[in-house]
């Protein structure tokens, strides 16, 4: 058994303008389903995408708060050039500027129109096949801790782990990499960006969900009710949901 991420889930107050960003930002399509608003590939008519993470957001009442989402994108990029023109073309699609710190580094950190941060990296070999994106970062306190978790709730590959990071990757070896990094700054706040996870077709969720519990995971309730996914924390906190087989 084991599991994969899907999507990547947003809130937004205006899940519809953030859903244009992103696919424009992506070069990818946008697809209304229902309440939600889900982003990718060629309109995402496969689902779940074979390849790719897409994004899925949620519309919520509350705005995000100042502090720094401890989960966001870094996008990919082939060049200087490239960098530097994917830049211009999301500022002007409403992206801005956004300081978490970072100082003097190669790449460039906005905030998407709902103040979502994100990273445009500079050209680097190792997300030369990624597509456009390159990263699902996750902040964290203790990075060989979500190796030792991560590793066994889903099916894809550790790469990496040191006490700064941890890095997974697709066994398959296509689509984003899934990066821990360590931070020394505690969670404060619900994450405003998480992973939606996905048992595949024939597994049990309830025994996926169970067997998440028996790794370290807990149980979350934001008042969802009785739905078909399952809220979850990971060891450090981070919230993610299990969603059913469609």
């Amino acid at each position: 058994m084991a599991l994969r991420p899907v999507q990547v889930n947003i809130k937004a107050i205006d899940g519809p303008a953030v859903g244009r960003f992103w696919a424009e930002a992506l070069g990818w399509d946008v697809v209304q389903p229902g309440v939600t608003t889900y982003v990718g590939p060629d309109g995402a008519l496969v689902w779940p995408d074979p390849v790719e993470v897409c994004i899925d957001i949620v519309p919520v009442p509350e705005p995000k708060t100042p502090t720094k989402n401890r989960v966001h994108l870094d996008l990919a990029t082939t060049s200087l050039a490239h960098q530097a023109e994917l830049v211009a073309r999301l500022k002007a699609l409403g992206a801005t500027p956004a300081d978490v710190g970072q100082r003097d580094v190669p790449w460039t950190v906005l905030a998407d129109p709902e103040g979502n941060e994100f990273c445009v990296l500079e050209p680097r070999d190792t997300y030369r096949d990624t597509g456009p994106i390159a990263a699902i970062v996750v902040d964290c306190t203790d990075p060989r801790g979500m190796a030792r978790f991560w590793d066994e709730a889903l099916d894809w590959a550790l790469h990496e782990v040191t006490d700064d990071q941890a890095v997974l990757r697709s066994a398959k070896g296509t689509g984003p990499y899934l990066e821990f990094l360590r931070t020394t700054d505690p969670k404060t706040a619900p994450d405003r960006v998480h992973l939606d996870l996905l048992p595949y077709p024939g597994d049990d969720k309830p025994a996926e969900v169970a067997r998440l519990r028996a790794l370290g995971a807990t149980d979350l309730d934001l008042g969802q009710g009785d739905v078909p996914w399952t809220c979850l924390t990971d060891p450090d906190g981070h919230e993610f949901c299990v969603l059913a087989p469609s």
